[in-house]
């Protein structure tokens, strides 16, 4: 592996289906490329693993955000990067995210609720747009976009190569990973 790298917690906020899993797995893959200590959390499974005794309150939200931000904590503090995706509907939430973690960057993965609707295969909009599904976040639930994120990430128009590209390069710019030498 390389030098000690810096910590950094990359944490990819927006609705479901904006496309934080899609960037988030190209962005691993492209940082582990580089021989770098990497680890991915997804909502999906952390789910799975350790938050499955939460549901989807506020409450239960915050707590599922304030244990992925514990080990985020960890990791970032002893030199891996993390990358999270995780819908974090609440600024306070992800605030808390920023203040436990080293070197956060909040990246909004920006895409207007139709586009996300569009891409939705499980069919999730359609039901709360239809009154069947309560609390989902975006239509009848709040979703408190980033005031000041360090990066956004426009899914409904770059590609996900072109997000990816804005990431890295932040991370180059801030000396949080080397910059790839030309060859």
């Amino acid at each position: 592996m390389s030098e000690r790298q810096p910590g950094f917690t990359i944490w990819l906020t927006g609705l479901s289906g904006a496309g934080k899993t899609t960037i988030a797995i190209a962005l691993e893959n492209e940082l582990k490329s580089r021989d770098l200590y990497i680890e991915r959390l997804d909502g999906d499974t952390v789910r799975e693993g350790l938050t499955r005794d939460l549901g989807f309150s506020k409450e239960d939200r915050d707590k599922n955000i304030e244990r992925v931000s514990f080990v985020a904590k960890l990791l970032s503090r002893n030199g891996v990067g993390v990358i999270a995706s995780f819908i974090s509907p609440y600024r306070e939430a992800r605030a808390n995210v920023r203040q436990q973690s080293t070197n956060f960057i909040e990246v909004y993965v920006n895409a207007p609720i139709e586009v996300c609707a569009s891409r939705d295969v499980k069919g999730l909009y359609a039901k709360a747009f239809a009154g069947e599904l309560k609390g989902f976040t975006g239509v009848n639930d709040p979703y408190e976009a980033p005031e000041n994120p360090e990066i956004t990430v426009y899914t409904d128009q770059e590609t996900v190569a072109e997000s990816v590209e804005k990431i890295v390069t932040y991370l180059e710019t801030h000396a949080l990973i080397p910059q790839l030498q030309p060859a």
